[in-house]
């Protein structure tokens, strides 16, 4: 990454602009909005002690997101995040991935290797001693290594998305041993093969550890987090 990208980057994410559209995208993802619920311009600018200025401009990047619905003369309202929407975005984010592990065999430098290695040990600790807060913690970091090693910008900034959009479901369908320490044998099948530098073994398995995390995801209640919710976004 460039250092006019480094800066683009950081600019985005502290200017005025890039806080306010955080924070909003942020409590539509963790669930204080209910979906349908209306955005309103001023009291989310009297909360945050800004002027609405930036609030409209990133409910118009939220819109673009599809995370929020603008109706003329009416106002914005929370879309949020359906089950379909996270079937397609595991879907999607399964080929993605594939794709990240396959380039990460040619970028991972040295010391992102040897974190990722840390990493698989430290959750199969955590695993055995059934700390599921703490694995789900290393299970976030390890996918971001990941990320970070395929050293594509777009690629990284894609699947750092789709794994926002999913976090809140996830820790609410993740959250038990079994599933803990096998998506942890998966990460270290993946480690493996990056290391041994198997490009094509390195995708498949990092797809079908996707393809596994959601049908988990199905067997362990992700329509019951919708049903038990009234719909709510996730």
């Amino acid at each position: 990454m460039s250092n006019y990208d480094v800066k683009q980057e950081v600019t985005d994410k502290y200017s005025l602009r890039g806080r306010v559209f955080h924070k909003i995208r942020e409590d539509i993802l963790s669930g204080q909005y209910e979906e349908h619920e209306e955005l309103r311009e001023v009291a989310i600018s009297e909360e945050m002690g800004v002027s609405r200025t930036p609030v409209r401009e990133a409910l118009r990047q939220l819109e673009l997101e599809g995370l929020v619905q603008i109706i003329p003369n009416k106002g914005a309202y929370v879309t949020g995040i359906t089950e379909k929407d996270v079937k397609d975005i595991y879907m999607i984010r399964s080929l993605l991935e594939g794709l990240c592990a396959k380039w990460a065999c040619e970028h991972i430098t040295k010391e992102q290797l040897e974190e990722m290695e840390e990493n698989v040990y430290l959750a199969k600790f955590h695993a055995g001693k059934g700390h599921l807060e703490q694995l789900a913690e290393l299970d976030n970091r390890f996918h971001d290594i990941l990320y970070e090693a395929c050293d594509s910008k777009m690629l990284e900034h894609l699947l750092k998305d789709f794994h926002q959009y999913v976090l809140r479901v996830r820790k609410k369908t993740l959250n038990n041993e079994r599933r803990g320490a096998a998506s942890n044998h998966e990460h270290e099948l993946i480690l493996e093969a990056i290391k041994e530098k198997d490009a094509q073994k390195a995708q498949l398995l990092a797809d079908s550890h996707i393809v596994s995390a959601y049908e988990n995801m199905v067997k362990n209640g992700l329509k019951e987090i919708y049903n038990n919710h009234n719909n709510e976004q996730i």
